[in-house]
Formats: structure tokens, C-alpha cells, sequence
């Protein structure tokens, strides 16, 4: 059993280079944040791992990108998890959730979420397009799902190797440099992932980032960067609930009323609630002619 990290890089991202190697990599830990996140729901066993994989994933892969916006990465197949969502913004902050019918069996990806695909959205302001990459959930693990992700939709190959625990999650990336060609290159390359893959899970979710490093690439000089902060942060907001609630249109929304007394909405991700009275609903819709839908909304 390695023993525990302590406080040693909690909720962090690691950058590292390769001195002389066209090799780049990325290690991210993450504690509070995950208990926060998985607090939000009664996840099964099962669950929980792939969760707390992908929003390791979700870290790493945003990591790679010079961007303003978030990166979602959503899985959704025909098995029991039939869907998980995790995003991740420039500033590392992230939030996610998964959805489940029935028993969630242990076992692989595949046997968790069946036969289904992984999706990768970038987005990058307000008034921008968004890029989508989509491969088929492939192997047995999420992680070779996203390899095959970047071989076909980026074309840079890449390795990930992710862990979850009872506690947190924790991830490791390596990738090779663009226009990184040559008998040297692939040498190298390959070298890499043959020591990274000595690596276990054990020492993945609970060694220092500095002791993986030299566990695993002691004879290979590498610079390791300061390391960027990784926090749980949800997006919603009253004005978001509220532009939502407009889109629905006043019909709908005086129904719910006429129902329930009230309208409810809670976030799936922080378990927020927003409530509205017929008042605060009756304001949504002020300046807005009657009868007007979703179309007179952007």
C-alpha cells in the first residue's frame, strides 16, 4: 500500500516537459473537488469511478487546449450509465454528473455503459462556434476511448492513464509534440509509455506528483511547471434559470404554477434549487408580448 499524499499536490494540475524528448505531460489530483462533486448525488461503486475518471479526463484534455470557454466531455451509451457529463473551464474548474438505470455492475466501461460514443465540445465564448469531435466508446476503458479521440480526431498521439479512489481521482497524460517525426522521436515516444505503464493505480491516486515523476523517469530530464489550481465551480445562476424559464414560454409556465403553487428548478450538478412564486414568475415575462415563444428568445 503507497501511503497517502497528504495535502502534497491536492487539487492541483502539473505541467511537465521532457528536456529532450518532443514529449509533453500532465498530472492532476483531485480531492475536495471531487467530494464535493460526488456529494451531490448516491452514486453506486461503479459510478463513482467513472465519474471521478473522467473528470480527471476532462482536466487533462482542457489542459492541452490554448482556449477561453469550457470543454464538456459526455458519454452516453445503452448500458446502465446510459449518461455522463463533466466539463471543465480554462481557469480548471470543473463540474460533472452521471445518470443510471437500475444495478450499475462493476466491470469495464463497457459492460457500465454499453455500446454508445464519447463526445468532446469545446466552446469558447459567447457568439463563437463550438468544435465537436464524436469517436465510439471503444476497449475497455474510458481512457482508451479518448486515445482513440485524439489518434483520429486530432491526430496527436496520446496516452492517459486514470484512477479513482475512495476519496478523489487522479489522472496522468503524456503527448507527443506536433511535427515530432523521425526514428529518435518514436524511440523516445515509445520509452515513455513503456515506463509509464509501470505506473499503478495505487501510486497514480496517492504518490506526490514529484514522486511519480522520478519513480518513473528518474534517468530522464524533465521540467516540471508550477502547479494550477483545480476547483469545483458551477455555472448556474439566476439568470440562466430564469432565460431558461422564458424559453419554456408563459403558458407553460402558468400551468406549473396552477399545479404546484410554485416553480422548482434545481440544478443537477450543485443540487441548487431556484424557486419562483407566481410573482417572481409573472416578472419573467414583463416586456415580453403575450403568447410569445421560445422564437422571440436568443
Amino acid at each position: 500500500m503507497v501511503e497517502s499524499r497528504g495535502l502534497n499536490d491536492a487539487d492541483c494540475l502539473h505541467r511537465f516537459l521532457f528536456e529532450h524528448m518532443p514529449v509533453r505531460g500532465e498530472l492532476v489530483h483531485l480531492d475536495e473537488s471531487w467530494q464535493q462533486i460526488t456529494a451531490q448525488a448516491d452514486y453506486p461503486p461503479a459510478i463513482r469511478r467513472a465519474l471521478g475518471e473522467a473528470l480527471a479526463a476532462a482536466v487533462l484534455l482542457a489542459s492541452t487546449l490554448k482556449f477561453e470557454g469550457k470543454l464538456t466531455l459526455q458519454l452516453s451509451g445503452d448500458g446502465p450509465m446510459h449518461l455522463l457529463v463533466v466539463q471543465c473551464t480554462n481557469q480548471q474548474e470543473i463540474r460533472g454528473l452521471a445518470k443510471w438505470r437500475g444495478e450499475a455492475p462493476e466491470g469495464d466501461l463497457r459492460s457500465l455503459s454499453g455500446e454508445g460514443r464519447v463526445a468532446i465540445t469545446i466552446e469558447t465564448g459567447q457568439g463563437q462556434e463550438s468544435y465537436q469531435g464524436i469517436v465510439p466508446i471503444t476497449g475497455a476503458s474510458l481512457a482508451e476511448s479518448l486515445e482513440t479521440y485524439f489518434q483520429n480526431s486530432v491526430q496527436v498521439p496520446t496516452r492517459l492513464w486514470l484512477a479513482t479512489g475512495a476519496d478523489g481521482a487522479a489522472g496522468m497524460m503524456l503527448q507527443r509534440l506536433p511535427d515530432s517525426w523521425g526514428d529518435e522521436a518514436e524511440h523516445a515516444w515509445e520509452h515513455l509509455q513503456v515506463l509509464a505503464d509501470t505506473l499503478s493505480r495505487d501510486e497514480l491516486r496517492h504518490l506526490t506528483d514529484r514522486d511519480i515523476l522520478r519513480r518513473l523517469f528518474h534517468q530522464d530530464d524533465l521540467r516540471l511547471f508550477e502547479a494550477q489550481p483545480v476547483r469545483f465551480c458551477c455555472s448556474c445562476s439566476q439568470g440562466r434559470v430564469e432565460s431558461t424559464l422564458r424559453m419554456l414560454g408563459r403558458d407553460e409556465i402558468t400551468e406549473l404554477l396552477r399545479e404546484e403553487g410554485r416553480v422548482e428548478v434545481r440544478c443537477e450538478f450543485c443540487n441548487r434549487a431556484y424557486r419562483f412564486d407566481a410573482v417572481d414568475a409573472e416578472s419573467l415575462f414583463i416586456d415580453v408580448p403575450p403568447g410569445s415563444g421560445p422564437e422571440v428568445l436568443h
